[in-house]
């Protein structure tokens, strides 16, 4: 009898400092293992590419394919199949990386009549699959702006709304059997997505079913279309927004509200501004009217001709009499030219570093850019990947 008790408090006592082991082993695998956000990097059709390191990105959406009067999917730029042939090179050294096939875009049309049966809802899958498996590719992003509505001059109908999931549906299932054909690999199917109208206009928890996650386009809140100016990416409302104005919280908090799980929401970023000129002074033209949509200067030409090298502190002084200040509430940095009555919103580190911690503190799928070629020498993509990649 003693023999046996010794011998079981021994067993016990082996199996808790088993049990110790384990929990302390985890615990070291889950502090040292980052969350999985992923980095989806938009690139447009170039001759040449613009330089991309893959080791900072997850997946790359070639843009764009587009569609024709029949609804069929097709690559208009001259270099389409070299291009695509040269990000999927970048997935010999890099095999985690992802290249998507992104279709649409501003004003790009016929999607409507693409979705409108089931026949050309087929057709469209079809051409997909096709286009996916020729170019080896790892799946598809619809870029529709927008369903049900006229934007950019495109067709539209009511039906849209029901017909867009119905499209999304066939795609995944004909991308599901295709990954049958290729040892069970999983394709992927994304869209391009907006809040507020656009959420209106689609099926958002049926859409989500069929998705491996939406690229939100939390950006181009103000633009040419818009009659005042603003943050055209503010992460917050700023002090100084009328109520029904549009920020990144707001949108995710409408995707969530509905029901998107945040693993299927990866926020957007722009690596370009939005510029106003002709615009009332006060506020520093922060939610002014304007005279002129003066344009959308990508990073690299903030950098050379905007912003100070070392343009990161309030009120600093930058280039060709422009100021850069930070609005807090919003968490966005803008510059303001008092001498031309300018107005510039953007993106900089300071605000894709907070963009990061919100990603996390939401749990959202991660970050989305647009576009490859608008950073300089990856300094806002740097950012990105040190926030979202590193421990």
């Amino acid at each position: 009898m003693v023999g046996n008790a010794s011998n079981g408090r021994l067993a016990a006592c082996r199996w808790l400092l088993g049990l110790v082991a384990v929990l302390s082993a985890g615990a070291a695998v889950a502090k040292e293992a980052p969350a999985a956000y992923r980095i989806v990097g938009y690139v447009a059709d170039a001759d040449p590419l613009p330089a991309i390191d893959p080791a900072k990105v997850d997946v790359l959406n070639y843009a764009f394919g587009t569609l024709d009067e029949q609804g069929h999917i097709v690559l208009r730029s001259p270099h389409a199949t070299a291009s695509l042939a040269s990000l999927v090179g970048l997935r010999q050294h890099h095999p985690r990386l992802r290249i998507v096939l992104s279709v649409g875009g501003w004003s790009a049309g016929h999607f409507s009549e693409a979705a409108l049966t089931e026949a050309s809802r087929r057709r469209f899958a079809d051409d997909a699959a096709t286009l996916i498996e020729q170019h080896d590719l790892d799946g598809l992003d619809v870029d529709w702006e927008y369903p049900t509505l006229p934007g950019g001059n495109i067709s539209h109908r009511p039906e849209d709304r029901r017909n867009f999931s119905l499209l999304l549906e066939a795609v995944r299932a004909r991308l599901d059997a295709l990954g049958k054909q290729h040892k069970g690999r999983h394709y992927l199917l994304t869209i391009a997505s907006a809040d507020n109208e656009f959420v209106a206009g689609i099926e958002l928890a049926r859409v989500a079913r069929s998705l491996d996650w939406f690229n939100l386009m939390s950006y181009d809140f103000h633009n040419s279309l818009t009659p005042s100016t603003g943050h055209h990416a503010g992460l917050h409302p700023s002090k100084f927004d009328p109520p029904g104005d549009r920020a990144a919280d707001k949108a995710v908090r409408q995707y969530l509200d509905a029901g998107v799980p945040a693993s299927k929401l990866v926020l957007g970023v722009p690596f370009y501004g939005r510029a106003f000129t002709d615009v009332a002074p006060e506020h520093n033209g922060l939610q002014q009217k304007y005279g002129k949509f003066f344009g959308a200067p990508s990073w690299r030409e903030l950098v050379a001709d905007y912003i100070a090298k070392n343009g990161t502190s309030e009120n600093s002084i930058g280039k060709n009499g422009y100021v850069r200040y930070w609005d807090e509430q919003a968490q966005v940095p803008y510059l303001w030219n008092a001498q031309t009555r300018t107005f510039v919103s953007y993106e900089d580190p300071q605000s894709l570093r907070l963009k990061t911690d919100f990603i996390k503190s939401q749990h959202l799928g991660g970050a989305m850019y647009w576009e490859q070629s608008l950073d300089k020498d990856s300094e806002l993509l740097d950012v990105l990947a040190k926030g979202l990649h590193q421990p």
